[in-house]
């Protein structure tokens, strides 16, 4: 086995934390599982899909468990992820992003009866780009230039599904308005080796806020996808749903998935009741797991902007599954601690890790000593200031206690930056909110960043 941060340490696990080298990340399998449990009865009450954004963990374990609480697919965001989720076996797969790799596409349109992959696309240059590989594609597998040749080729290399993507003038990708996204559904009827599989859209590229200006700007955008998916006729599905696939509309982050529900909900028809068979496909991924600061203030769940959902009490909460833990290596100076932890293991691009905890491991222990003193009052006031590649500036109160060496729990801010920076994920149990003593490492979980 490769050496890693997680895991250059070569003792068996379980083993206590204490025994562990620093920086360390551990995700807590209770909280994490009470997360994917959550999610997917709000989503069955609410009467959508879900297909939660990969990225944020890269982790096939946590897809799995994903998928087995009744998730329909993984989105992801790059062709190689979704070569991921394919050689995981997700039986969706959405990928929210575009590629022009021949190589790609072809892999990505490949056997879509065990893996189907749903690729966005914004614009005719797109679809033309898309077309074109595929169809260069198609015409090596085919050899000398024969008709017949040409026709088993092109079945060789089914088409790729699309779904057209809506965006914002203050938004990041997607067709400005109703009528360019009308222009790529029409390139993409036109093209022989792409099939329209629905429409697409991120409403959380528009703005974070959630005062009432936010919610009502979030809403107005996803009234233009509801715009889009009734522009459409539905006869251009049914090249697509001739094949087993059903319509799919799709929208939603993290922070305002209640939102998607409200407006988009009620196009959720996956029989098929009251036209083409068509799925809302929620892609909420950081749920999962959650964070101290970032998402903890701006989840549905912290506000009154759901709607009155049958079977859902309103009480719902996701919890912190990420902990950050590390060692003070210097105390220069009063009011000051140096953490071995940085930038290379933790987020700082919305917010800084939040102290929580502090631990003194018991003085002279031996190797199979794994007790220690929680340190009461020495985090009061306390605060990281910045980070550095590998150090942390923790600003203390002039009378802390906190010393070299002592053990510091940290809370982080948003997990999708904070997961990419480590390959393994030590597991650990107990919850995150109170901890007496630092938790056993009952194993490690691989990523795939």
């Amino acid at each position: 086995m490769q050496t890693s941060k997680a895991t250059f340490a070569n003792e068996r696990r379980p083993l206590p934390l204490l025994r562990l080298p620093t920086p360390l990340l551990t995700v807590d399998l209770d909280a994490l599982d009470h997360n994917v449990d959550t999610m997917a009865a709000w989503c069955r009450a609410a009467g959508v899909d879900l297909a939660p954004h990969g990225k944020t963990t890269m982790s096939p374990d946590i897809w799995r468990r994903q998928l087995d609480a009744g998730a329909w697919g993984i989105t992801v965001a790059t062709a190689f992820q979704a070569a991921v989720a394919r050689e995981s076996d997700v039986p969706n797969v959405v990928l929210a992003g575009t590629t022009f790799s021949e190589e790609a596409l072809v892999a990505l349109a490949a056997d879509p009866g065990s893996t189907r992959v749903l690729m966005w696309v914004d614009s005719v240059a797109a679809v033309r780009l898309a077309d074109e590989a595929l169809a260069r594609a198609a015409a090596r597998a085919s050899g000398p230039a024969d008709a017949a040749a040409e026709t088993a080729a092109a079945a060789e290399v089914p088409p790729l599904a699309v779904l057209v993507e809506i965006g914002s003038s203050v938004g990041r990708t997607g067709a400005r308005t109703v009528a360019e996204a009308l222009a790529v559904v029409d390139a993409v009827v036109a093209a022989p080796h792409l099939v329209l599989a629905g429409v697409t859209g991120y409403e959380g590229a528009l703005t974070h806020d959630v005062d009432p200006a936010g919610i009502e700007m979030i809403d107005d955008y996803l009234r233009t996808v509801l715009d889009l998916l009734d522009a459409i006729d539905p006869e251009v599905f049914e090249p697509w749903l001739a094949g087993g696939g059903d319509v799919v509309v799709s929208a939603g982050g993290s922070v305002y998935f209640e939102r998607v529900v409200a407006v988009l909900a009620g196009q959720h028809d996956p029989d098929g009741a009251r036209g083409p068979r068509t799925r809302v496909v929620l892609r909420s991924g950081s749920y999962v797991a959650h964070d101290h600061d970032l998402y903890r203030r701006l989840t549905p769940f912290a506000r009154d902007t759901t709607p009155e959902i049958e079977g859902v009490s309103g009480d719902e909460s996701f919890l912190p599954a990420l902990e950050l833990w590390a060692t003070v290596i210097s105390r220069p100076e009063p009011g000051l601690a140096l953490l071995n932890v940085g930038r290379r293991d933790t987020a700082d691009d919305e917010g800084l890790p939040l102290p929580l905890d502090a631990w003194r491991p018991t003085a002279g222990g031996g190797a199979d000593d794994t007790s220690a003193t929680r340190l009461h009052g020495v985090l009061e006031g306390a605060v990281v200031t910045a980070l550095n590649d590998q150090h942390a500036f923790l600003r203390l109160g002039a009378s802390s206690g906190l010393a070299v060496g002592d053990l510091v729990r940290l809370g982080v801010s948003h997990p999708c930056t904070t997961l990419s920076q480590w390959r393994e994920l030590s597991l650990v149990r107990g919850g995150t909110a109170v901890r007496e003593q630092p938790p056993v490492v009952e194993g490690t979980w691989l990523t795939r960043f």
